[in-house]
């Protein structure tokens, strides 16, 4: 093999989508297909599942999107790191990327930013493209919201089951909860990393040993009643203005947490 076709033969290997990836992606389909269809005794499972590995490909394509916008901005260490392959396990430690986001959205709902790709920023140049790389993620988020809510703007929800309408609910919920976090201008959140490139270097080492703990000290601050108020506010907005109810989300969340039993006397207004 000449050092051109090998070179060729890297390349498409470090871009060949994972089989994890399109294994979580049936997963997504087949578990939805079993919500929609109301398979009698398994639609809590069904529903769980469904969110899951929903929330899990979009976690891949958030990452995926952070590093595609590298790799057009110059960084092309991307590809041999595994982050266009749309692999979870490669983006950074599987407790941080999927079992944590997992546990906060059993918890509480909300969707943990989880994953990371490390861009090798110095081989970037230009504060926008810089700005851009940062901003790709939650911008995803922000159109997977859109999609998954998109029976309810279109005015098809009506034709949609109960529960496979609540568990869409909660997956979009999940997205609009990420975005809303990952675009605080927070030191190691993608909202400051799209304002970093236009602050002073003075500005930028002060900030610097506060990434790692940027994402603690949030949801640190959403255990003061005032400030969760205020975020799940931010949140109900989009939520509402896309047509969305707080009861559909609600026992979206429900009929995720099977383990407690399917809700009864599902009644969604309007």
């Amino acid at each position: 093999m000449t050092s051109t076709a090998a070179v060729r033969h890297d390349r498409s290997e470090n871009r060949r989508i994972s089989p994890v990836f399109l294994g979580l992606l049936a997963l997504a389909v087949v578990s939805g297909w079993a919500v929609w269809s109301g398979l009698t005794g398994v639609t809590g499972v069904a529903v769980f599942l469904f969110v899951v590995s929903g929330w899990i490909v979009s976690l891949c394509l958030h990452e995926y999107a952070h590093a595609r916008t590298a790799l057009h901005g110059g960084d092309t260490s991307v590809g041999g790191k595994g982050y266009l392959t749309l692999d979870p396990l490669k983006y950074t430690h599987a407790l941080l990327s999927i079992v944590l986001p997992v546990l906060f959205v059993i918890m509480g709902g909300i969707g943990l930013p989880g994953g990371a790709v490390f861009v090798e920023r110095g081989r970037i140049p230009g504060r926008w493209r810089h700005s851009l790389v940062s901003a790709a993620g939650p911008l995803v988020n922000v159109v997977l919201a859109l999609a998954f809510t998109a029976p309810w703007w279109l005015g098809t929800i009506g034709s949609v089951p109960v529960a496979f309408r609540c568990a869409l609910a909660f997956l979009a919920l999940l997205q609009v909860t990420a975005a809303l976090l990952n675009l605080l201008p927070v030191p190691g959140l993608d909202g400051y990393g799209v304002l970093e490139p236009w602050l002073s270097p003075a500005a930028r080492r002060q900030a610097e040993p506060l990434a790692p703990f940027g994402l603690l000290i949030v949801f640190a601050c959403l255990w003061i009643p005032e400030v969760n108020q205020v975020f799940w506010e931010a949140v109900d907005a989009p939520m509402r203005s896309l047509g969305v109810s707080d009861a559909e989300t609600y026992f979206g969340l429900e009929y995720f947490r099977f383990w407690e039993g399917e809700p009864q006397n599902v009644v969604i207004p309007g």
